[in-house]
């Protein structure tokens, strides 16, 4: 009886077991495939007067920009999954890789107008579908759910790990980066969630100073604590700059996300726009970035 108690324990123990294996795939995704340093815009694509994405606009517009890479929503627009596989072998032409995201429970119907469409809510069927749309175009690297800690009800670590399983079944290269706030990211959100994430999208709000979207100062502290909590000095944090007004904290200047972009290029693994800016309509916002993307840091 006690060889036996000693064998259960040492299969869970074993990285080839259960719950394991999956936090073992996890950290090798990011190992294998190059996701360090990359520039890019998020959602709010440039459309056609029939709502279709207008790709070849965003590409050009991103080439502009010397973004490397963009982040593909999947919310208002009935026919964004479609859009994105007729996106993807373009923006592989273009040398632009492509992450793709989902709105969670709190965002969708029937709480909200829209879903992230066809599959609403099933985000197993999600992360099969997105896995096997990875393989067949490479260039596909990241897949994310908006608001992420804010529907952790929802999102169990039970449910994540058989979601990733899944995905990582068909494409363990595939990165889940989900999007998480600064007062979320708690010690114990840490301790349930690091071994399953592949890294986190962070969007900056000075979060630590009550909240806004003035001060840049804080970035290189926040992001610095978020690292030290996952205890992981290879850890990815990318930053997300609000371009785009916030809800509750209104409008950021032109000047603020020249500062933010700097110090997020200084201090996170890579810089995100939330969210692509209209060259004619914001076009102050949008020549900060593209002068901000440019070139490398000294």
């Amino acid at each position: 009886m006690q060889k036996l108690k000693i064998v259960i324990l040492l299969l869970l123990l074993s990285p080839s077991f259960g719950f394991a294996m999956d936090k073992s795939k996890a950290e090798k995704t990011m190992a294998s495939v190059d996701l360090y340093g990359v520039l890019g815009t998020y959602g709010n694509p440039p459309r056609l007067d029939n709502g279709r994405v207008d790709n070849r606009r965003l590409l050009s517009e991103l080439k502009d920009i010397h973004a490397d890479i963009y982040h593909w929503l999947i919310y208002r627009g009935e026919f964004d999954w479609d859009d994105l596989k007729e996106f993807l072998p373009l923006a592989r032409k273009a040398k632009i890789k492509v992450w793709v995201s989902l709105v969670p429970p709190t965002e969708s119907k029937p709480i909200s107008k829209w879903s992230s469409e066809p599959y609403g809510l099933d985000y197993q069927k999600w992360a099969v579908e997105i896995a096997n749309l990875s393989i067949a175009e490479p260039n596909l690297v990241v897949w994310s759910i908006d608001d992420f800690v804010h529907n952790l009800k929802f999102y169990t670590p039970e449910y994540v790990n058989k979601m990733l399983s899944a995905a990582r079944a068909i494409n363990p290269k595939l990165a889940f980066i989900p999007c998480c706030y600064y007062k979320q990211i708690t010690p114990t959100f840490v301790t349930n969630y690091k071994d399953l994430l592949n890294g986190i999208l962070f969007p900056y709000r000075a979060e630590s100073a009550g909240g806004n979207l003035q001060d840049a100062t804080l970035v290189e502290n926040e992001i610095a604590t978020v690292r030290k909590l996952f205890d992981k000095p290879e850890f990815p944090v990318y930053i997300d700059i609000y371009a785009t007004a916030h809800s509750r904290l209104g409008p950021s200047t032109p000047e603020y996300v020249k500062d933010v972009i700097l110090a997020g290029r200084k201090y996170a693994d890579g810089v995100m726009i939330y969210c692509h800016q209209d060259p004619v309509k914001a076009a102050d916002k949008y020549q900060v970035i593209k002068k901000g993307f440019k070139g490398k840091l000294k």
